[in-house]
């Protein structure tokens, strides 16, 4: 019979349609191989971007040139521009302010075939280094309160081009979701005095049902109430609520863990196209005891349509236990 859980975060109720299970094979399948053409993010074709923010140059080599093994540029039709005054202002009942804000991209590798995961160890580190000096360097503007960083791969999870790259866009208010997140953990801090985020981890260790991988710093599992099939969350074991703050040493670790995670999707899934989001606490606000920042990926496996839309739930033809139950037994 299917079920309907409960999100203990933020009370999002989604439905978990165990009529309709669905097992890794019967999703379809996705063709990984790329088409190469002309592509701006390749070597050779650095002023074809806005001029770097940053990259890392083994080589020592000059801006905008290539020898770059990671470069961060301003996106070349940006959602919001750094440049101008908020000016808040109403509208009647209505209020609006200038798209003041920063938009980058991270391209992850000059090496047009490979995806996040092909990265080594040291790849993959440089990626989560370089979202930690973003926000560290943006959060010096008080007009922005607010860091989200994510990952489009595939075409059907909105990735315009095919090249390996993920995204900053700061935004001058906190995001509806990430506020709904705050209220939630807040309120449940404020019953129990513990974090949510650390009882989630504690739940889950124990029962061990819904982990994924489980190591030194990092746990990946399927959340109790998941809106996507294989959708995985990963969090720092200690409690942080700011990705700012994460050490050189957690990095390594949290390196090792995406790769494990998305190496197991990959094999299971064959190579879904999926998003991931890094929810933080907003980083204009000090460090507390109640929020827990973490990892959401989210394979694009199924469609939001007319039922999700009109009601904010979403139905999940796979169970996270199912989906752990897959996940944890592949090895790399």
């Amino acid at each position: 019979m299917p079920e309907l859980r409960k999100d203990p975060v933020i009370g999002r109720w989604v439905i978990i349609s165990t009529e309709r299970g669905r097992r890794p094979s019967d999703f379809a399948e996705v063709e990984k191989k790329k088409h190469g053409g002309f592509c701006p993010f390749c070597y050779e074709h650095e002023d074809k971007t806005p001029p770097e923010i940053f990259a890392i140059r083994p080589d020592k080599s000059g801006h905008d040139q290539p020898g770059w093994t990671l470069r961060v540029v301003p996106n070349k039709f940006p959602a919001l521009r750094v440049e101008g005054q908020l000016n808040r202002q109403g509208e009647g009942l209505y209020d609006k302010m200038n798209g003041v804000g920063a938009h980058e991209v991270i391209i992850e590798t000059p090496e047009h075939f490979k995806d996040l995961a092909d990265l080594d160890i040291s790849g993959i580190h440089d990626v989560f280094w370089i979202y930690r000096e973003r926000i560290l360097d943006l959060k010096k503007d008080m007009r922005l309160k607010y860091a989200m960083i994510f990952k489009n791969h595939g075409m059907t999870a909105g990735a315009s081009l095919e090249h390996t790259h993920s995204q900053l866009i700061a935004t001058p208010i906190i995001p509806k979701t990430v506020v709904e997140e705050m209220v939630g953990a807040e309120q449940y801090f404020e019953y129990k005095d513990r974090c949510i985020f650390c009882d989630i981890i504690r739940h889950e260790m124990h029962e061990r049902v819904r982990v994924v991988y489980d190591e030194e710093l990092f746990i990946a599992l399927e959340p109790y109430a998941p809106r996507f099939p294989f959708e995985t969350w990963i969090l720092p074991k200690n409690h942080f609520s700011h990705y700012e703050t994460i050490s050189d040493e957690m990095l390594n670790h949290l390196s090792v863990t995406m790769k494990e995670v998305l190496g197991r999707i990959n094999i299971a899934l064959n190579y879904p196209p999926y998003n991931f989001v890094i929810h933080t606490f907003p980083m204009q606000d000090d460090a507390n005891d109640y929020y827990h920042w973490h990892i959401e990926l989210m394979p694009k496996l199924t469609k939001v349509a007319g039922f999700e839309w009109g009601t904010g739930f979403h139905i999940n033809p796979t169970s996270p236990e199912d989906a752990a139950q897959y996940l944890k037994q592949i090895t790399l």
